[in-house]
This record gives structure tokens, C-alpha cells and sequence, in this order.
């Protein structure tokens, strides 16, 4: 049975699948989970440890260029269920690396096979909810990457202290057993996206009116090199970048960073408190992560996309002014958790976003590209805060390195305002047309 002649047109039972997939895929953002226990273990430093991290956003991002511009050859069910096999893949190679303390080994399984799987997960749903959901672009793209955002919630507070707990923090078996286990789980809900019949439409649902060379570009496929190289996508991925790296920059090290907070109100708490402290923060911001998909993607469908980015961007410049300062744990976590509500905004809102722009037919193509935003961010955000971190750790304030790469998220923050302030929603108009109009 081909994805085009699926067995049900339950598109909210896609929808729901969709989430789970993203689920799964999203465990990957409670690494600050594991990047002490590396480095403890296996003598790595910050920029060690990070880099597996940064390879596996960087190959997501890859994957799903690649992945958009073939799901209309491989068909959504294919592409997710391979994003979910490799997934797991990742994470029983990664194992094996761990036993042998190879950290190539790593980088290759967690980060390049990993994050491969990563990105053809990520991108087909996405693209799918968004053929079934012409009446709710912002919300339905939002819920199911929300999933995503959620992931680092299931990780940090079931998966991780359970299997931590249950092979006495033996990470050999914890990344063997969580291979496993993401592997069938992604595997299965993968084989219920489906793209919905032949032209679809939701019922008592009627387009909205449009001028005629409007609908002509909403149905139009043309190459790759036409919008890649325009004004409008070149702005649209340096906002997406500006923002997933600013946000992306402190999430693989929430948890260190309230740690040391709080050792330095207290240094009598013990270690495993404070690496308690640590997971309860990577859970709650995940929280938010998620939400903020949700909630910015249906603010979207009111206020317009530009406009949404607009808000996160100026209102996160001022968040991330104060985070340089602050230096109580609950103050921190507070200003941390709208971080990730922005950060997860940023995914809400950009596939309905890029929908608007250039159209349905090109969406799985032009969203793909876009991701790789989220491949560039992936290395720069992390390895700015993991540099700054290896390099002041002799400093006697050991604030300091956090202060610098909050200002460096700032200043992409800034970057990223000014940029959208000359973007608009209107669609982009591909060089035949304007010919053509001529």
C-alpha cells in the first residue's frame, strides 16, 4: 500500500502520530543530562562533549533538505520510519563508542547517524500535517512539533534517571537500552504518516480568496537554486537562525549552569542534589519548549508570521539582558523558561511561515532548506557557550562564562530583530511569473 492511498483519512490520528514521532526525536534536547556524566567519566571537556550534541543538530538540519526534497519520491511513511531506524541506530553505535571510549565512534553514531535519523523524522511530519491541516497551518504544525520540544521532558524525567538508576549509571547499557527503545517506538508511529488523497480538502472547509497570480504560486514547483538564492529565504533562514541559535546556545548547558548557581548560594548541597536540580530544569524548560511551539504558531494565525518573530526577538533581547545578571536559581529558571518558549516558537511558526511564502507544493522542499538554519545554529550556538565555558573555567567568578555567552546570545537576538523588521508575509513571486507579468 503506497502513502498516497492510506488506510484511513483520520487526518487528527496523523496528526497525533506525528507527535509521537517528534516525541521520540526530541529526547535529543535533554543532553545536558548526559554532558556532565561524560566528562566525568570519560575525562572529555565541555567542547568534547558538546560536540556530539552540535553533530547531530547539524546532520538534522542536512537530513532534512535532503529529506523534503525526496519526500515526494520516498512518500512521508518511508522517510519516517528510516528517520526512526537510524535514530535508534545512533544511539546503539553510540554504545558501542562508549565501551570502547572512542569518541570518533561517537561523534559518527550519536552525531552523524543519529542526527541523520534525526532529520527525517523531524521534516516529514511536519510537511504531512501540513497537507492535512490547510485550515490550521499554525496550530497543527505547532502541536506536532510541540512533540519535539517535549522530548527532553520524557527524557530528562522518565527515560534518563530510570535507565541511570537501573544500570547504576553504567552509560554503556542506558544508551544501548535507549537505542532500543526509540527505535520501535519511532519505527511504529512512523507507519501512520501518510499523506492525505489526491486533492484534499477538509470538509466545509473553503480556501481563502486569492488573486489569481497568488493560487498560481501556490501550486507551483520550480528549482531549488530560484529560492534559495532570493532576498526573502536568505532573511527568513537568518531569522530562524538568529533565534535557534541564540535559544539552542544555553539548552545543552541549562543544567551545569543552574548547578553552579546554586553551589555558589549553597556549597554544602550535595552533588546529586544538585544534579537533580539540574534534570527538573531540563524537564520544565522542555515544558515550555513544547508549549511555545504550540502556543506562537496558533499567535501566528492572528497576528500574521513576521509579526510573531517580531515579538520573540525583541522581547527574548531583553530576557537574555537580564539572565547576565541574574544569579538566583529561581529567578534564572523563570527567565529560562521563556527562552524556550521563544525557542520553541521559532519551530512553531516557521513551517506555516514558509507555507504562506512560497506554497504548498514547494513547502516540503523550502521548509527542508530552511532546517538547515537549524544544522548552522546547532554548531555555532553551542560551541560559542562550550569555547567561552572551557576557556574562563580557571576564572574565579564562575559566572563569568555564562555572562559572556548570554551577551553573545543577545547579539544574535539583535541581529535577528533587524533583519525581520524589512521581511513581510507576502508570497514570493518566482522569476517566471514576474516574466510572465512583464
Amino acid at each position: 500500500m503506497s502513502d498516497s492511498t492510506q488506510p484511513t483519512k483520520n487526518r487528527w490520528l496523523i496528526a497525533i502520530m506525528g507527535t509521537a514521532l517528534q516525541l521520540c526525536l526530541g529526547t535529543v534536547y535533554a543532553w545536558s543530562v548526559f554532558q556532565k556524566p561524560l566528562m566525568k567519566t570519560y575525562g572529555w571537556s565541555n567542547t568534547q562533549a558538546m560536540w556530539i550534541f552540535s553533530l547531530a543538530i547539524c546532520f538534522l538540519g542536512l537530513a532534512a533538505a535532503w529529506g523534503g526534497i525526496n519526500l515526494p519520491k520516498f512518500g512521508p511513511r518511508k522517510l519516517a520510519m528510516a528517520g526512526g531506524f537510524l535514530f535508534g541506530l545512533g544511539y546503539f553505535i553510540a554504545s558501542a563508542a562508549l565501551y570502547y571510549h572512542n569518541l570518533p565512534l561517537l561523534y559518527l553514531g550519536y552525531g552523524v547517524i543519529g542526527g541523520i535519523g534525526l532529520g527525517l523524522g523531524y521534516v516529514t511530519p511536519v510537511a504531512t500535517a501540513a497537507k492535512w491541516f490547510p485550515d490550521k497551518k499554525g496550530f497543527v504544525t505547532g502541536m506536532v512539533v510541540m512533540g519535539f520540544g517535549l522530548g527532553a521532558l520524557l527524557m530528562s524525567k522518565l527515560f534518563a534517571p530510570y535507565l541511570l538508576n537501573t544500570f547504576q549509571d553504567d552509560l554503556v547499557k542506558v544508551f544501548a537500552a535507549l537505542g532500543g527503545i526509540f527505535m520501535v517506538c519511532a519505527m511504529f508511529v512512523g507507519l501512520f504518516i501518510v499523506n492525505p488523497p489526491a486533492g484534499y480538502s477538509p470538509p466545509g472547509w473553503q480556501p481563502p480568496t486569492q488573486s489569481a497570480q497568488a493560487q498560481q504560486v501556490e501550486n507551483l514547483t520550480y528549482g531549488t537554486c530560484e529560492f534559495a538564492c532570493s532576498g526573502k529565504f536568505i532573511m527568513m533562514w537568518l531569522i530562524f537562525f538568529c533565534n535557534i541559535a541564540a535559544g539552542i546556545a544555553i539548552i545543552g548547558f541549562q543544567s551545569p549552569l543552574l548547578q553552579t548557581l546554586y553551589n555558589k548560594m549553597d556549597p554544602t548541597i550535595p552533588a546529586a542534589i544538585l544534579a537533580a536540580y539540574g534534570g527538573t530544569l531540563v524537564g520544565i524548560t522542555s515544558l515550555f519548549n513544547g508549549i511555545g511551539r504550540f502556543f506562537w504558531g496558533g499567535v501566528s494565525d492572528k497576528i500574521g508570521r513576521v509579526q510573531t518573530f517580531r515579538v520573540m526577538l525583541v522581547t527574548q533581547i531583553a530576557v537574555f539582558a537580564g539572565l547576565a545578571f541574574v544569579q538566583h536559581p529561581i529567578a534564572f529558571s523563570i527567565m529560562l523558561c521563556y527562552v524556550l518558549l521563544c525557542y520553541g516558537g521559532g519551530f512553531g511558526t516557521m513551517p506555516s511561515f514558509v507555507l504562506d511564502v512560497f506554497g504548498a507544493k514547494m513547502m516540503p522542499r523550502v521548509y527542508g532548506f530552511i532546517l538547515t538554519a537549524w544544522s548552522v545554529a546547532g554548531i555555532v550556538g553551542p560551541q560559542i557557550t562550550a569555547v567561552i565555558t572551557d576557556r574562563l573555567k580557571d576564572d574565579p567568578d564562575p559566572l563569568k562564562a555564562s555572562q559572556y555567552s548570554f551577551f553573545a546570545g543577545m547579539t544574535l537576538l539583535i541581529i535577528g530583530l533587524i533583519i525581520s523588521l524589512v521581511v513581510s508575509n507576502s508570497k514570493f513571486i518566482p522569476c517566471s511569473l514576474r516574466e510572465k507579468k512583464a
